[in-house]
């Protein structure tokens, strides 16, 4: 009777493990949070691809300002190329921002929206100055322009970037 005794060592068994968890497929509360993941990153890629088409006036308006930074630099082209940047400016501006409020504006009325809508010193000379290089029919090298002060080229396009960047968006 020694194999009925219940309190007997030979009557011990191995400990029956369970088979290991799966990792797939998940429980449903995983699978809630991995839909709101994908869904949250689903919004946040169709917001930034149509914030980054909202600024393509912008991207455009850099490459063109480039172009005429480069036309600037040779005293010849300077008078259209002076016209291209106030033509570039107000381009995006009634774009930003529409023909009403920006296409009547002009001379220091011009230049006072641009520096309020995004901080430049347009009003404080430099915008008087391209204007009196544009009106006066003749943007001459870099030193005078009939007579008036100097055109500082730089400076105007370093204002216009500035302007460009950094205007809030409609």
């Amino acid at each position: 009777m020694i194999g009925q005794d219940p309190t007997s060592l030979d009557r011990l068994h191995d400990l029956v493990v369970p088979p290991p968890t799966p990792w797939w497929p998940p429980a449903p509360g995983w699978l809630w949070l991995l839909s709101l993941l994908a869904l949250a990153a689903l919004v946040l890629a169709v917001r930034r691809f149509v914030r980054w088409q909202r600024n393509r006036y912008r991207r455009e308006a850099l490459a063109e300002l480039r172009r005429i930074e480069k036309q600037l630099g040779s005293p010849e082209n300077k008078g259209a190329a002076l016209l291209d940047l106030s033509e570039l400016l107000k381009r995006v501006a009634i774009t930003a921002y529409g023909r009403t409020d920006v296409a009547r504006l002009a001379g220091n009325d011009w230049f006072a929206y641009l520096d309020k809508c995004a901080g430049t010193a347009f009003n404080q000379g430099l915008g008087d100055a391209m204007a009196r290089a544009l009106y006066s029919g003749q943007a001459q090298s870099p030193g005078t322009v009939h007579g008036g002060p100097a055109v500082d080229c730089p400076a105007l396009v370093a204002e216009a970037r500035h302007w460009i960047r950094k205007h809030p968006a409609c």
